[in-house]
């Protein structure tokens, strides 16, 4: 299936190779990445100038590449496109008018329905596995255990966590996790409230003969911009303090951040010593005294404010898990077509948005590394057990997949090329 294009002005392509440069004929019909990449950052620097007639024109060659039914590089051509279109019909409205909508529409899946697709491909169960392999030894002997949980897939990585509790030697520990009332508004999204989560958390954990609570981080509205909505921000920031989260003397604190600094807004991430609510969020979770910070996340810099530079690595990246689900999933498998849609929302983020709009600014681990040792944190090496757990996680996976150290950082991989990063961090003083 392609990505059909409908132009204002279709003479411009009655000869759309008069135009293009050598380099750029010879990618016409062609599914080579590289050429892909070539025409993606040729139009992306048309639109930078304002060359409509260019753009439009390697739109045309990239429509003829691109399929959301074709191999992986003609799948993730596809989104691409569509991010291209996205962007340029609010570059230059009047002039280009393509009738291919860019809003995203996303259902809400049953927790069933989540749980399969955070099962997919490990992407976040590895984080999930380090994390709370991790914590679990962190909380050693700890009778009262409070997590602050900043994540976007709805406390799915909980369970399992809860279950570890239960067999333990001691008695299970009384478990309390602290989440925000509002999330980023990006996939996956769940058809309950998180209040019903905990209600189901909490059946759960009784079923494992563990004391477990569930609160929700009040968050003001009233606080939020008008560009963002739904992720108030300021009103969170606002509420984490020993006061609000009914901080306690006798519980070990935990921070886990899964997928979350990047939606913090922050309109350039430069160097990661400059001041940023970013560095304002960890010091201010730093100042909780926690006995351990897990920070999870995707291992690639997409916070670049040039657009040639985003595509360049967002191309070179996201291709991983439309390569991974090629493996083990045929092209018309609904779940398989959901998920790429979800990678798509995100591409259409970061090529078609800018400013306070471009809420996908991911940072790769050893930047996310250096901005916490710039902020007084100290990384905290993960032990050979938990590599063990994570080992037998992608053995349920295809083979491509694998595990490697930088530092004190895990990195699962993807035939070689880095996908996601887990580390570990205590604040400098940390006092028990």
């Amino acid at each position: 299936m392609k990505t059909e294009i409908s132009l204002q002005n279709p003479s411009l392509f009655k000869n759309p190779q008069s135009s293009l440069s050598g380099g750029l004929k010879g990618c016409l019909g062609s599914l080579d990445g590289a050429c892909i990449e070539k025409l993606l950052l040729h139009c992306a620097s048309s639109l930078e100038t304002n060359d409509v007639t260019l753009a439009q024109q390697v739109m045309w060659v990239l429509n003829n590449v691109a399929s959301t039914l074709g191999d992986p590089n003609q799948r993730l051509t596809s989104w691409f496109l569509r991010a291209l279109i996205s962007r340029s019909s609010r570059v230059c409205p009047t002039t280009m008018n393509f009738n291919v909508s860019s809003a995203f529409h996303r259902r809400p899946m049953s927790v069933t329905e989540l749980a399969g697709y955070v099962d997919l491909i490990p992407w976040h169960r590895f984080g999930f596995c380090v994390s709370n392999s991790a914590i679990f030894k962190a909380i050693e002997g700890c009778q009262k255990i409070h997590i602050l949980d900043f994540s976007i897939t709805h406390c799915m990585q909980w369970p399992t966590l809860i279950d570890d509790l239960s067999k333990r030697l001691q008695k299970p520990p009384f478990l309390r996790i602290s989440v925000p009332s509002s999330r980023p508004n990006v996939p996956p999204f769940l058809n309950m409230s998180i209040e019903e989560v905990g209600a189901r958390l909490e059946n759960f954990a009784k079923s494992r003969d563990v004391c477990f609570e569930l609160n929700v981080i009040d968050q003001d509205s009233s606080l939020s911009s008008n560009e963002n909505p739904s992720f108030h921000y300021d009103s969170l920031l606002s509420n984490l303090n020993p006061s609000m989260l009914n901080l306690r003397d006798d519980e070990a604190l935990v921070i886990n951040c899964q997928n979350w600094l990047r939606y913090l807004p922050d309109e350039e991430r430069g160097s990661a010593n400059d001041d940023s609510q970013c560095n304002d969020f960890l010091g201010t979770i730093g100042s909780l005294n926690p006995r351990m910070i897990i920070v999870v996340d995707e291992d690639s810099d997409l916070g670049s404010s040039s657009l040639t530079s985003r595509i360049t690595t967002c191309f070179n990246y996201l291709w991983i898990p439309f390569d991974a689900l090629e493996t083990f999933l045929p092209k018309d498998s609904a779940q398989r077509i959901e998920y790429e849609a979800d990678i798509g929302h995100k591409i259409e983020n970061i090529i078609g948005f800018e400013g306070i709009q471009r809420i996908e600014r991911l940072e790769c681990g050893m930047k996310l590394s250096q901005r916490m040792r710039n902020g007084g944190f100290l990384g905290v090496p993960f032990d050979e057990e938990t590599g063990v757990e994570v080992k037998v996680l992608l053995d349920e996976h295809a083979s491509g997949w694998g595990m490697k150290k930088e530092d004190d950082m895990l990195v699962l991989t993807w035939k070689g090329h880095n996908s996601v990063y887990a580390t570990a961090w205590v604040p400098c003083g940390y006092e028990d």
